[in-house]
């Protein structure tokens, strides 16, 4: 299958970086951290263990935990619903979150490895300067040696501002920072070809070349009795990951020593090798952070000159604008049939828009008043995305830089 790359060349390709990786973001989900009795102690205590010895190798460490709301759910007794409001959720993330960090401090002391909390919401990073003093704390943890463990501020994220999952959160983690590696512990071994409990001829995959269609639809042959990410949340994270230049990981969190054993080149869970180039930072902040406030539908000569020309977007190009937001707000471009084809910053307010779509930009003093740029998006703020609502990947893309 093209999907997959051959079993030996795989071995190398996934020793070979993990080897080479300085730099790792784990996300440890729910279902892993938590049983019957709400936190596992004994897996924290693994898990400590292990990232201990990652940082014992001279490479720095992110932890990813998810957990609050389980921890806060068993504390307080309260039986889970199909339509839970977000308040109950935030009380209960409220609840466990001290007991999360409480048994995390405990499990690092004993190994003498300091630790952090940072809790962070979808406002944090959306906003260019508070992602990158976000980003500044953690590379200066980092110089203390101190394990960031960072989670999702439940408390007070609003629907509209949430991450969705941590898986994304440390995708996005993951980039931010320039990690080589986001491995994602859970409770499913891999992902399958199909369902094992269904299909007798299943069988793992162990490293993936390109996130394709077919990949994505064997996400759904494996299923988490917890969490709010499921494998396909996963999958996404991987891809978000492969677009930057790095690579991912998916596989069993309750394996004993499974970070060792990765490490050490076992052949455990699905690798996902990384993407071709590496994206600049800033546009990865724009394509993957920042969520449109509005959508501007564009004739087939604008889309030529974004896709194939990799040119900025003048308002001549623009047909339609939807939605209401200021001028500097993410956008996403979108063509005849309703692709979106970028994602940019405007330099223009929707109500200004509206005024100049269709025009020459010789006419944007007389229809305004005043011209502050030619280009209602500039290509330098300007992401184009692929058939799935991800970046693609141009020979337009420049090297990383913060």
């Amino acid at each position: 299958m093209t999907f997959q790359v051959n079993k030996d060349d795989g071995l190398f390709y996934r020793q070979t970086l993990f080897d080479q990786a300085r730099r790792v973001v784990i996300k440890v989900g729910s279902a892993v951290l938590t049983n019957d009795d709400g936190l596992d102690y004994s897996i924290i205590t693994t898990i400590a263990r292990q990232v201990s010895f990652l940082q014992s190798t001279g490479r720095e460490v992110i932890l990813v935990s998810s957990g609050a709301v389980a921890a806060g759910r068993k504390r307080l007794g309260i039986v889970k619903t199909p339509h839970e409001e977000l308040k109950v959720k935030q009380a209960l993330a409220a609840t466990g979150q001290g007991l999360l960090m409480q048994d995390y401090e405990q499990a690092f002391a004993d190994l003498n490895q300091p630790v952090a909390q940072v809790l962070l919401t979808h406002g944090d990073l959306s906003s260019r300067e508070r992602y990158l003093n976000v980003r500044n704390t953690v590379l200066t943890l980092f110089q203390f040696g101190v394990v960031p463990i960072i989670n999702e501020n439940d408390t007070v994220s609003a629907e509209e501002l949430r991450f969705s999952d941590n898986d994304t959160l440390g995708a996005l983690m993951t980039n931010m920072i320039g990690a080589d590696m986001f491995i994602i512990l859970t409770d499913v071994d891999s992902l399958y070809t199909g369902n094992p409990s269904e299909d007798a001829t299943a069988r793992p995959i162990y490293t993936v070349a390109r996130i394709t269609k077919e990949i994505e639809k064997m996400a759904g042959h494996s299923t988490s009795s917890l969490g709010t990410g499921g494998m396909m949340a996963k999958i996404r994270a991987a891809k978000m990951v492969a677009a930057c230049g790095g690579c991912s990981f998916i596989g069993p969190g309750k394996h004993p020593e499974i970070l060792q054993a990765l490490f050490s080149g076992e052949l455990v869970g699905t690798f996902f090798l990384p993407g071709t180039g590496k994206m600049n930072r800033r546009k990865h902040w724009i394509a993957y952070v920042l969520k449109p406030q509005g959508m501007l539908v564009v004739d087939n000569g604008a889309r030529r000159a974004l896709v194939e020309q990799g040119r900025s977007l003048l308002p001549s190009g623009i047909t339609e604008v939807r939605g209401s937001f200021p001028l500097g707000a993410p956008v996403h471009c979108l063509d005849g049939e309703g692709q979106v084809i970028a994602a940019g910053l405007s330099n223009y307010s929707s109500s200004d828009l509206e005024k100049i779509k269709g025009r020459k930009t010789c006419e944007i003093v007389d229809l305004l008043g005043r011209k502050e740029h030619d280009e209602v998006i500039h290509r330098d703020n300007l992401v184009l995305m692929g058939r799935e609502g991800l970046p693609a990947r141009t020979s337009q893309d420049e090297p990383v830089a913060s």
